[in-house]
């Protein structure tokens, strides 16, 4: 089987960096989410505190990781969207196109 290069191509990097985007964008959020459900934990919660601090680590590190995982697919799919969009409206522009080429041409035979 041969290589396609696939991963390559200009739509594939352009999803990739959205995907990436999405990603910090969404750790830096749950991030903070997650620090702030952790102060209120440690505030209020005898239970919390006496949680190990490699255990606090684990608890900020996966809402860190849920959130990056839950933007970098939102923003995945949006710009999907957005592709498939855009691919649309240049297809109907060319059938656009194509139908006034036509009309032009059967304007100028009845002339």
């Amino acid at each position: 089987m041969r290589p396609t290069k696939a991963l390559e191509s200009d739509d594939t990097k352009e999803a990739q960096w959205e995907a990436t985007r999405g990603a910090a964008v969404g750790a830096v959020k749950w991030g903070a989410a997650s620090a702030v459900l952790g102060g209120v934990g440690y505030m209020f919660s005898p239970l919390y505190r006496g949680l190990t601090i490699q255990f606090k680590v684990y608890l900020q590190m996966s809402g860190m990781i849920i959130g990056s995982m839950i933007e970098a697919d939102y923003r995945m799919r949006q710009y999907e969207q957005r592709v498939r969009m855009q691919r649309r409206m240049a297809r109907d522009r060319a059938l656009w196109a194509d139908y006034e080429k036509e009309l032009l041409e059967i304007e100028d035979e009845k002339k």
